[in-house]
């Protein structure tokens, strides 16, 4: 059912200037708008408030099929493709430093919109089935048999590290104008001999300054560590895209991010980078730990676009990275087989699930530790941590740790974040957004990670187990068994 909407009586019923009892005023309330007052403050929210970050947003792959999507569910008279808005609120954007959603629908060169009823119904079922599921996930973990364990090995915001330090390296690559900057850090002394040295990777936006507390507490453990920044898709780039002078980065960036990654390896292989460990962990956050996924020889089936037709569909913001994977579709990859001397994939708040079929051909036997949060709607746990690893791992050693409360940005550490709740960054965020105190959720992420590093040095694995807590964090860690039951009944 559509529901047609004229925007001069949408407007004059907003001012007042329309009979309570007209048609448009019943069809509102039907909709959520019980009162003038209520819509008239809808309409005069700004809609932009940075003209120059929006203006980049919107000509992104992300923004566009965002448009497209909507366009389908709210059509401009005869437009359904979006052009009309685009091309209106680009010309706003022009004129003014914020747009509401009156100043849009006033501009608007057509009489009336058309709301697609049925199609937004189907949505609002897919965003609550969504949620649903995420919080039958964590009913079901706490209503297992298994009593909650206390784990108490560390303080969980104990003292910093700080005998560690790096050595900073500008490495000049082919593919890119601009050099690598990484930094090496090498254990200044050895409690173990290592088997393994590690790549960290941060995610989109990222910068290497958001992991130093890993990179500090695995060195401080033994391990050598490479931290990259990805230039075009870290710090520096979501810095001008927030003042408007860049796009927003998406699934465009990961051949480059590959290429980085090759690079740091064969860097190594000639001595550039002094570290004489011969196999390697890759780790990553988000766009970090699906690079490291598709490095190590994971082969997209050709199935990828008949999922993500069905995915965007559903306009489904409970899992924001469908963006990014649907983009790969126009993405060409190339072929790579499996990487020499790669040990494990550690990925904190990865994702991919829609980039496979469950089925064993797509399987790889890399041990996978995969962490995520039940507050994270960026990459959900349920469908992308436990969706992935059933997917893609077949590896006894693989697991997941999931932790109540953290988000998708709890690993980011911003400068200030000891001394203030939020910190200093243009990741500065609200505990809204961030979860549960981010700086227990990082001490954890290292003592689970440490955990899985040592135990992988002896091809054993780390115990699976609900309902840990440790201090006042609660935790689980799932073996492939435990996903698979909690999977099927969701």
């Amino acid at each position: 059912m559509s529901i047609p909407v004229s925007i001069k009586e949408l407007i004059d019923w907003s001012n007042g200037e329309d009979a309570t009892n007209s048609e448009l005023a019943s069809w509102l309330n039907l909709l959520g708008f019980k009162d003038r007052k209520g819509l008239t403050k809808f309409l005069n929210t700004p809609l932009v408030r940075d003209k120059s970050m929006a203006r980049q947003i919107l000509r992104s792959w992300s923004g566009r099929k965002l448009l497209d999507e909507v366009s389908d569910l709210i059509l401009m008279d005869e437009d359904s493709s979006g052009e009309s808005v685009l091309d209106t609120l680009e010309k706003l954007l022009n004129e003014k430093d914020e747009v509401t959603t009156f100043d849009l629908l006033n501009s608007l060169s057509v009489k009336a919109i058309h709301i697609d009823l049925d199609g937004w119904i189907e949505v609002a079922n897919n965003w609550r089935s969504e949620l649903k599921k995420q919080q039958k996930l964590i009913s079901d973990l706490v209503s297992t048999n298994e009593v909650s364990s206390l784990i108490e090995e560390s303080n969980l915001s104990g003292p910093e590290i700080k005998e560690t330090e790096y050595e900073f390296i500008s490495l000049s690559v082919p593919h890119r104008n601009e050099p690598l900057e990484l930094e090496i850090w090498n254990p200044s002394f050895r409690k173990k001999t290592r088997k393994n040295w590690i790549m960290l990777m941060p995610g989109l936006g990222g910068d290497r300054s958001h992991f130093n507390w890993l990179a500090r507490s695995l060195s401080h453990n033994g391990w050598p560590v490479v931290v990259l920044a990805h230039p075009g898709s870290d710090s520096i780039a979501l810095e001008a895209l927030v003042r408007g002078r860049l796009p927003l980065s998406g699934a465009e960036v990961i051949p480059d991010r590959i290429n980085d990654l090759d690079s740091v390896l064969q860097a190594k292989e000639l001595g550039l980078i002094d570290i004489s460990e011969e196999k390697v962990v890759l780790m990553g956050h988000s766009l970090g730990a699906l690079t490291a996924i598709l490095a190590s020889g994971a082969k997209i089936d050709d199935q990828l676009d008949d999922r993500c037709q069905k995915v965007l569909d559903n306009l489904s913001l409970t899992n924001l990275s469908s963006l990014l994977q649907c983009q790969l579709v126009d993405i060409n990859l190339p072929d790579r087989k499996s990487m020499k001397n790669l040990s494990a994939i550690v990925g904190m708040n990865s994702f991919g699930s829609f980039l496979w079929q469950k089925n064993l051909d797509n399987q790889i036997n890399i041990p996978l530790f995969l962490t995520g949060g039940t507050f994270d709607l960026v990459t959900p746990s349920i469908s992308e941590q436990l969706g992935l690893l059933l997917t893609l791992s077949s590896s006894p050693l693989s697991r997941v740790l999931l932790i109540e409360g953290a988000s998708h940005f709890s690993p980011i550490r911003v400068e200030g974040q000891m001394n203030q709740s939020e910190g200093k960054d243009l990741f500065n965020l609200s505990e809204s957004i961030v979860g549960y105190h981010p700086l227990s959720v990082q001490s954890l992420l290292a003592f689970q990670i440490i955990s899985f590093l040592e135990k992988l040095e002896d091809k054993k694995s780390i115990p699976s187990k609900t309902n840990l807590t440790k201090g006042k964090l609660k935790f689980h860690i799932l073996d492939k068994a435990i996903i698979e039951k909690l999977v099927k009944f969701q």
